[in-house]
């Protein structure tokens, strides 16, 4: 577990800002405990939800002490060090491991058409400037790069790229990890409406924003495949479906914080160009908490 350090549902914080634009640290905090104290498996921020391209440098290196000192060890941190440039990913990928990073997770973005090789010598350097584990992330949709099935297989060999997270929501990609790779490719879930699926395609883990709103139902699926109870799997699943969609298609940060103001905790306020939902969003958001709320309680 040493080189593979996350297993079960990773959960991901939102970046809150405060009224004048500036990131809620206070508000981070809480948030943070609040996820740890769900039972999520491990904590990453600075994903997708917690945007992390919209944040200086200096908002990044304090999102990322304030995790890990909240978390305090009590779970593994995955810190998102993506940046266009390789040198920046290194100097993010340095001061997460500095700060005590369990791992990081890199996502290859750019603005030009990024050949493989380009994608693999990216990944070597910022490897062979780190000592922890390194989540290769494939999320076309975010990062503008799609990476194939056989260059994941590739990056795999760079000893310290130990994880796949896979979110094009293409679940054939998964089983080919499996087949081509055996039991030992640590490969995880990016794609929310797939979590049933990977699981059975045999991911180590799920990462994932749903534990901010119904973390009962997502350790509930979690340990349903654990228990090899595949039609209690299928049950919880369902029961969370509606709400992995929704999240999904209305934008992760705009979702998570509507739900936690919903829910009766403070979301904080979005960064620019990112809007709230709107009262039509945020009804149908309403009713499909409301129809799931007990059945999240039960699970917790």
């Amino acid at each position: 577990m040493k080189h593979i350090p996350f297993k079960g549902v990773i959960a991901y914080p939102i970046t809150p800002f405060d009224k004048d634009g500036k990131v809620d640290l206070p508000l981070f905090r809480r948030l943070v405990e609040r996820l740890v104290n769900s039972g999520s498996h491990g904590i990453a921020p600075l994903g997708s939800t917690g945007v992390l391209p919209y944040l200086s440098d200096p908002e990044k290196e304090a999102v990322t002490e304030a995790t890990i000192q909240q978390v305090a060890g009590r779970v593994p941190t995955l810190v998102g060090v993506s940046n266009l440039t390789t040198d920046k990913t290194i100097y993010h990928a340095r001061f997460a491991e500095k700060a005590g990073a369990t791992a990081v997770m890199i996502i290859p973005m750019s603005y030009w058409k990024l050949t493989d090789q380009e994608i693999i010598e990216h990944y070597d350097a910022v490897a062979s400037k780190i000592s922890i584990p390194i989540m290769a992330y494939n999320n076309p949709a975010t990062g503008g790069v799609d990476m194939s099935p056989a260059l994941l297989k590739r990056l795999l060999e760079i000893p310290n790229v130990t994880m796949i997270k896979e979110s094009t929501g293409d679940v054939q990609r998964m089983h080919y990890l499996r087949k081509e790779l055996g039991e030992e490719v640590a490969f995880y879930n990016g794609s929310n409406p797939l979590a049933l699926a990977a699981f059975a395609a045999g991911a180590t883990g799920w990462c994932t924003a749903a534990p901010n709103l119904i973390p009962g139902l997502n350790m509930g699926l979690y340990n349903a495949i654990l228990n090899n109870d595949l039609a209690s799997a299928r049950k919880v699943f369902y029961e969370q479906v509606d709400l992995l969609k929704f999240i999904v298609t209305k934008g992760l940060p705009r979702a998570i914080k509507a739900g936690l103001q919903l829910l009766g905790e403070d979301g904080g306020h979005l960064r620019g160009p990112l809007k709230p939902l709107n009262n039509d969003e945020i009804l149908e958001l309403e009713q499909i908490l409301s129809t799931i709320k007990e059945l999240d309680y039960q699970f917790s």
